[in-house]
């Protein structure tokens, strides 16, 4: 994304210098170019801004409620309609927060270890490791974000072998 919002910046310093070698009819049809370069500039930009948005979202959403077992997070960071993917939960926040009254029960709170994290569009990815009970376990879990807030999310839970067919770590 970086990339291509320098090069959008590179051809528009390009364009610029040839206005001022063109005549003014030429001009013209330039500065249309120029601002339309602009405006996809400008919205590389805000696709570029939303997408750090929402991958700190979901990083700060996931450790306060998975980390911190904070399960304020629920309201503070899911929307009104949550959909749910896990088979084990049903659709709503309501379902989240009896699951994780469950599942914190007598849990310390932790440091969330976070491997990986992305995004593409209004899909953010976190990969954590994650300890439970004496087992690890690698996560994945995909959040779709709707208007600044949690809409829909997807999970895969692997545990983490003691021995390995390869020498490839999962993290």
């Amino acid at each position: 994304m970086k990339s291509i919002l320098l090069a959008l910046l590179a051809l528009t310093c390009f364009s610029i210098s040839i206005i001022s070698c063109n005549n003014n009819e030429a001009n013209a049809t330039t500065q249309a170019e120029i601002d339309s370069l602009n405006l996809q500039i400008k919205s590389l930009k805000d696709s570029l801004n939303q997408t750090i948005s929402n991958k700190k979202m979901v990083a700060d959403f996931y450790q306060e409620l998975f980390g911190d077992k904070n399960a304020g997070a629920i309201d503070k960071y899911i929307g009104d309609t949550y959909i749910q993917h896990n088979p084990s939960l049903p659709d709503g926040k309501d379902a989240l927060k009896q699951g994780v009254a469950v599942w914190f029960k007598g849990q310390p709170k932790d440091t969330v270890d976070v491997k990986h994290l992305g995004a593409d569009g209004n899909l953010v990815y976190i990969h954590t490791k994650s300890k439970m009970g004496n087992k690890t376990f690698s996560v994945l879990d995909i959040f779709r974000v709707e208007n600044g807030k949690i809409a829909e999310h997807w999970d895969i839970l692997q545990e983490v072998p003691a021995k390995s067919a390869n020498t490839h770590p999962m993290f």
